[in-house]
């Protein structure tokens, strides 16, 4: 029981990572701090689409699902659990560099979404600044 708690753990850890890699940018509107976070792991995820490396996150929850009894899957946490829901048929090595053009794609609007907000965040702090100093 508590196997099969720890690997569905495991499960929504993962998915989690996923949402950050792609969408964790996002958080940098909120505390700049979350860039340093997060550029990490979009290389990761850029990485992990071209080159094909498994993340460690799926052995650990095939072992978990393993002693809880359950089969564990073969392939990678996309392979088993998105692939069905978001890719088509046939994933090739071709798809794969989409997904990794996409990923960086959507990162580098986010990241000049970002940039630009920041700027006007620091223009308009400047402005007010500058306007209650002369009172």
């Amino acid at each position: 029981m508590l196997a099969q708690l720890i690997a569905d753990g495991v499960l929504l850890l993962h998915f989690a990572f996923i949402l950050f890699v792609i969408l964790g940018g996002l958080l940098a509107l909120w505390r700049r701090g979350w860039v340093w976070a997060h550029l990490p792991a979009l290389l990761w995820g850029v990485l992990v689409e071209l080159t094909g490396w498994p993340c460690p996150l799926t052995p650990l929850e095939n072992w978990f699902r393993r002693r809880a009894g359950q089969p564990g899957y073969g392939g990678g946490f996309i392979d088993h659990y998105l692939m069905p829901l978001v890719y088509p048929a046939g994933l090739t090595t071709g798809y794969q560099v989409l997904l990794a053009a996409l990923l960086l794609l959507v990162n580098a609007v986010i990241y000049a979404w970002v940039i630009h907000r920041w700027r006007v965040r620091r223009r308009e702090h400047q402005t007010f600044g500058q306007s209650s100093g002369r009172s």
